[in-house]
């Protein structure tokens, strides 16, 4: 049993007798044959590190009082010595004697001390036995004995010191050793060492091995990993286990040249035959130097991990730690927290509208809603990089669902004043399931709004390469009046079978393809065809990326139905809609904000 208070428990002799395990491997065991060998009530070891283990006989007689204050500061005494020590009557040493000095009232009468030394020389800790009856002489035997118990309490402390570092699953030094090897190694402030981080998979891919196969196999990945890396590795590195799909490795030589983490990198691309299973990984390894002046506050892991992370997928597969993309994702990381507190008060995000005409009639009848952010320090954060984080930390479907409220919150105002247009909404992929409809439904049924007045936008790869749940949930939408557009067409895989098969009513061609009709005869190829081929399948075709008169004209005679882009408005806050709607739709030309 362990000490941490300062002082032995009252009721160690019960502990001594209830069976559970000692936190130090072997130390009952120990102190079974010590306290036997040597007859005593109480057998304790105290360790360097501040912790302490008693064992008390289930029959001994004469049980110690083991909340003595004075037993245990003289025992901590003895261990910083670190010498042995036989006081045969401690009745005659004051360090025992109780308040006012009466042998007569002395709880010891026996402290026999044995130091317990590693391996390595270094002083462990020490071993005690405590009796109350005094005696003339030791044994021989008993001194023996009490070496014997020291030799082998050396050993299970050894033994804890191993598990405190090991990881199981690897039995490789865990993140907590990495961090006390480091600081070791680095004990003066111009020392330097390298650090090189081995992402194993990504986490993501790390979890279907979980879910597919069991964390056994996930484990046994890992170790058949760590193999490879130690068969890589030279005399002056240590591997260490730092996270469930991360591997560190420490050197305090030379920089590890590009050579050899080519060599390792070719190495751990070999394929793995994992418990039967062949499996081929694409890793990432990272490359740090590290001074003992930045380990105070510099969390070189967490850096030599963006350095890992950033080489996942990559071509060479390493990479070294480069300080402005490790800042880029640092303020990705704070633009996260930002734009979930924006998402939870709503005041630095609003939408913007962009007209959307139609062909036919020269009119204004739609608008596609796009969010913006007005961050109060950073400025302006475009939608390109806050849509992206908000998709890769969970907060997409919050932000859909501020759209679709938003959006119809304004087409009820606008509605009110006399304006009536149908409006576009964008949807990523992680919406696309069973809740979207009763979402989209609750937000229009709140503000009053029919769902035949809005338009769901989903991207070619999200609307075509789903599954049958894909086609099922936008049927849904379609049967309750939604319509259904599919936006940048024309630069994915377009699967065609799915396409025909997709419950949509609006195919939007991409607008790259759309901007270079006036100057790459190619595009302007691609773009009558797939406007043909929508026309053929039932689908309103729309052409976004209008940008300039000559698209404009050149559009006209290809035969879309509804044009949107730069030249005939940028997108419009809210209040700006109006007045452009009905100055377009009476034959002026309104100016674009």
């Amino acid at each position: 049993m362990a000490v941490a208070d300062g002082a032995f428990p009252q009721d160690a002799h019960s502990l001594g007798t209830n069976g559970e395990p000692p936190a130090l491997p072997g130390f009952d065991a120990v102190a079974r044959l010590t306290a036997g060998a040597l007859n005593v009530p109480l057998v304790a070891l105290l360790l360097t590190d501040g912790s302490a283990f008693w064992y008390a006989p289930p029959a001994s007689t004469g049980a110690l009082p083991l909340e003595d204050a004075r037993l245990l500061a003289a025992c901590r005494q003895s261990v910083r010595r670190g010498r042995p020590e036989t006081v045969l009557d401690a009745r005659e040493d004051p360090r025992f004697l109780p308040p006012g000095g009466d042998p007569a009232h002395a709880n010891v009468a026996l402290y026999v001390c044995e130091p317990v030394f590693g391996l390595d020389g270094q002083q462990l800790g020490a071993l005690f036995a405590i009796g109350r009856v005094p005696r003339v002489a030791l044994r021989d035997s008993e001194r023996a004995a009490l070496r014997d118990a020291a030799a082998l309490a050396a050993t299970g402390a050894a033994l804890r010191g191993y598990l405190n570092r090991i990881e199981p699953a690897t039995r490789l030094p865990h993140r907590g050793a990495f961090f006390a090897d480091l600081h070791a190694r680095l004990p003066h402030t111009d020392d330097t060492a390298w650090l090189v981080a081995i992402e194993v998979s990504p986490v993501i891919r790390y979890l279907a091995f979980v879910r597919a196969m069991g964390y056994a196999y996930a484990d046994a990945l890992v170790r058949a990993v760590a193999e490879r890396v130690q068969q890589w590795m030279t005399a002056d590195m240590q591997l260490y286990r730092v996270a469930p799909t991360r591997l560190a490795v420490l050197r305090t030589g030379a920089e590890p040249e590009a050579a050899a983490l080519d060599a390792l990198v070719a190495t751990l691309r070999e394929p793995i035959d994992c418990l039967g299973v062949p499996l081929t990984l694409q890793p990432g390894v990272g490359l740090l130097e590290i001074e003992a002046g930045e380990l105070r506050g510099g969390d070189p892991l967490r850096r030599v991990m963006s350095a890992s992370i950033q080489a996942l997928g990559s071509m060479r597969g390493w990479t070294r730690y480069d300080h402005t993309a490790d800042e880029r994702q640092r303020q990705e990381f704070f633009l996260v927290t930002e734009l979930a507190a924006a998402l939870t008060d709503g005041a630095e995000l609003e939408l913007h509208y962009q007209p959307q005409v139609d062909l036919a009639s020269g009119r204004c009848t739609g608008l596609e809603a796009l969010a913006r952010w007005h961050h109060p320090t950073l400025g302006t954060v475009p939608p390109d990089v806050f849509v992206p984080l908000a998709e890769q930390s969970g907060l997409m479907r919050t932000l859909t669902d501020w759209v679709f409220d938003r959006g119809c919150a304004q087409m009820a105002a606008w509605q009110r004043e006399g304006l009536d247009l149908r409006i576009a909404l964008n949807v990523a992929s992680v919406d696309l399931d069973a809740t979207l409809e009763p979402r989209l439904r609750a937000a229009a049924h709140r503000h009053g709004i029919a769902l035949d007045h809005l338009e769901l936008e989903f991207t070619e790869s999200t609307a075509i390469h789903h599954d049958t749940v894909t086609r099922e949930v936008l049927g849904t939408l379609r049967q309750a009046g939604v319509g259904i557009a599919i936006d940048d067409f024309g630069i994915g895989y377009s699967n065609l079978d799915g396409l025909r098969r997709m419950p949509a009513t609006t195919l939007k061609i991409d607008q790259s393809l759309v901007r270079g009709l006036d100057t790459r005869p190619h595009d302007a190829a691609i773009v009558r065809t797939i406007a043909a081929l929508g026309h053929e399948l039932g689908f309103r075709v729309v052409m976004e990326g209008v940008d300039n008169a000559a698209v404009y004209a050149l559009v006209r005679g290809i035969g879309c139905d509804v044009v949107q882009g730069f030249h005939l408005a940028r997108p419009l806050p809210a209040a700006a809609v109006p007045y452009w709607v009905g100055e377009f739709n009476t034959g002026a030309t309104p100016a674009s904000p």
